[in-house]
């Protein structure tokens, strides 16, 4: 079953009742004229099983200890955002599978071959899907793309995901006059950064679920950040996000700002259907699977991730 993902950008007090999240606005609360039984009514409740993901995006949001700690049991990625609605923290559970002591020491003990071989796989999957959206978005097939995917080695040595991405962004948005993919670059930027933090949090939900150690990467490993293997395996996924921006921009929306429309946009990304083999499914439960055969890859059981093709 898809997880939920529930927004909160007005003021609220959230809290849990019999294993439901419990979700009260202020504005109810403070009319007189409402009897307290009406007002009970009125609170609006949510089952704490049927959440994947929640986005805090008020600093007038309250959460009581008990919320927090029924959302964590049950592997709810909760992300808090900034004075510019930007997500800027990403709590999860400390565990999220029954042996993942072992499986964290399955995971510490991969050679360095094998993880050159996963990231190998990894960008392979990425500039194919980056070539996919090209061919989609722009109706023109740049076969130098495909012709990068199949040329990455072990390790990409060479950085061929740089070369890729740097056509890959001067074609998709290359009619924004000075578009450049930088993090505090011009708007799309907000955009596909919004997008990325909410994907960040299911590809970092799902290794948590598949008992694997979102700081250890097979390729990220930046001292500074604690999901580097999230960072890793997200890459092939960011298309998507991607291909939605890309609508955005096309359907004449105003992307300057990020609006609570857009977010409302952006915020279907777990629900992308993607592709698997010959399956299809929504994103978030793909990033599942995705995270499983990486398990089964440092385990031996398999040679290859299971990646979306677009």
């Amino acid at each position: 079953m898809i997880k939920k993902t529930l927004y909160f950008g007005n003021p609220a007090y959230l809290s849990l009742k019999d294993k439901q999240l419990v979700i009260k606005l202020p504005e109810i609360s403070k009319v007189q004229d409402i009897p307290d039984a009406l007002k009970e009514e009125m609170k609006i409740t949510k089952p704490i099983e049927d959440i994947g993901v929640v986005v805090l995006d008020n600093k007038q949001i309250t959460l009581t200890s008990g919320l927090l700690e029924a959302l964590l049991e049950n592997n709810v990625a909760v992300i808090t955002c900034d004075s510019k609605s930007m997500p800027v923290g990403l709590m999860l559970p400390l565990y999220g599978n029954t042996t993942q002591n072992e499986r964290f020491r399955i995971q510490l003990e991969a050679s360095l071959p094998l993880k050159k071989q996963l990231w190998q796989q990894t960008i392979k999957a990425k500039i194919s899907n980056q070539h996919t959206v090209l061919l989609k978005c722009k109706q023109e097939n740049m076969r130098c793309m495909q012709v990068w995917a199949n040329e990455v080695r072990s390790g990409d040595p060479e950085n061929t995901e740089a070369r890729a991405a740097a056509f890959y962004w001067k074609n998709l948005f290359g009619h924004i006059e000075g578009f450049t993919r930088e993090r505090d670059g011009t708007p799309p930027n907000n955009l596909l950064n919004y997008g990325y933090a909410i994907l960040r949090a299911i590809i970092a939900r799902a290794l948590v679920s598949s008992g694997l150690l979102p700081t250890l990467g097979i390729h990220h490993h930046n001292r500074y950040n604690a999901y580097c293997l999230a960072d890793d395996i997200m890459e092939p996924y960011r298309p998507y996000v991607d291909e939605l921006v890309y609508e955005i921009v096309l359907s004449g929306k105003d992307y300057s700002v990020l609006t609570n429309e857009l977010k409302a946009i952006l915020l279907t990304i777990p629900t992308l259907d993607v592709k698997i083999g010959n399956k299809r499914s929504p994103l978030m439960i793909a990033a599942g699977q995705t995270t499983a055969s990486l398990f089964k890859c440092f385990n031996g059981e398999l040679r290859n991730i299971a990646y979306p093709l677009k």
